[in-house]
């Protein structure tokens, strides 16, 4: 009796150990998978090569991107995927970065500031020169190329914006609801925003979002902060809603 109760125990451990690998397989292949699948991978790194290998839940990133803003986009989408443990980032830089500071680099912020606003048209095209940003493409309301230029104002090292876009002639015309994007994606979009507008690059934000609602936490310098990033935030593709636990106070 006692012999095959003893059997039975090792046969029990013996299936629990061959299940392990299985299971740890079935995580790694959706994390790669809902990477692969993720709004910010199928939008905005469509033309890069990135490679994600998920180990238990420790993701590595081997590839090459097209622009430098592209590292921390795909490293904070897939870091926002449920099971991911850790990120290591081995991507690099496809292309030679224009030299921080000179016009190309300004233009590239400016672009990416604005690219995932939904209130700001992305066909909105972008140029500097000596610190001075014109904005031309259409916008579909003057409320919206006055965001625009809004926006774009508040890029650290841009010193003026003429904005020179026109109104289409579908002005005034409702907006649609896009298409549904996932968390992960969303809180990339929101980190990106926050970092790339310098009101609030230096405020001590963590993200969170759960069935498109953004959780903030964090602290800012004045409740002029607190309400901008909730701005930004509300602005940003797939926010549904913004719930922000910000405190007020110095840095700690």
């Amino acid at each position: 009796m006692k012999a095959s109760y003893f059997v039975s125990l090792l046969i029990a451990a013996a299936v629990l150990v061959m299940s392990m690998p299985v299971q740890a397989s079935d995580l790694d292949n959706r994390i790669e998978s809902s990477a692969r699948q993720s709004y910010v991978f199928k939008t905005y790194l469509q033309g890069d090569d990135i490679t994600v290998q998920s180990r238990d839940g420790d993701v590595v990133l081997t590839g090459t991107v097209s622009e430098e803003s592209h590292l921390t986009l795909a490293e904070d989408t897939v870091a926002g995927l449920p099971g991911v443990v850790s990120v290591e980032n081995r991507l690099q830089i496809q292309n030679d970065s224009p030299a921080k500071n000179s016009d190309a680099w300004l233009a590239t912020k400016v672009k990416t500031a604005l690219l995932f606003h939904q209130n700001v048209s992305a066909l909105t095209e972008v140029s500097a020169r000596d610190g001075i940003v014109t904005l031309r493409g259409e916008a579909d309301s003057q409320a919206q190329k006055d965001l625009t230029t809004e926006y774009a104002k508040d890029v650290e090292g841009v010193r003026y914006v003429k904005n020179e876009m026109t109104l289409s002639a579908a002005s005034g015309t409702p907006r649609t609801m896009g298409e549904k994007i996932d968390d992960a994606s969303i809180t990339a979009q929101v980190k990106m925003t926050l970092l790339f507008h310098r009101s609030t690059s230096a405020v001590n934000t963590k993200v969170e979002t759960s069935h498109g609602v953004v959780t903030l936490t964090g602290r800012a310098g004045s409740m002029a902060e607190k309400e901008l990033a909730t701005k930004l935030v509300s602005d940003t593709k797939g926010v549904r809603d913004v719930n922000n636990l910000m405190t007020i106070g110095p840095p700690e």
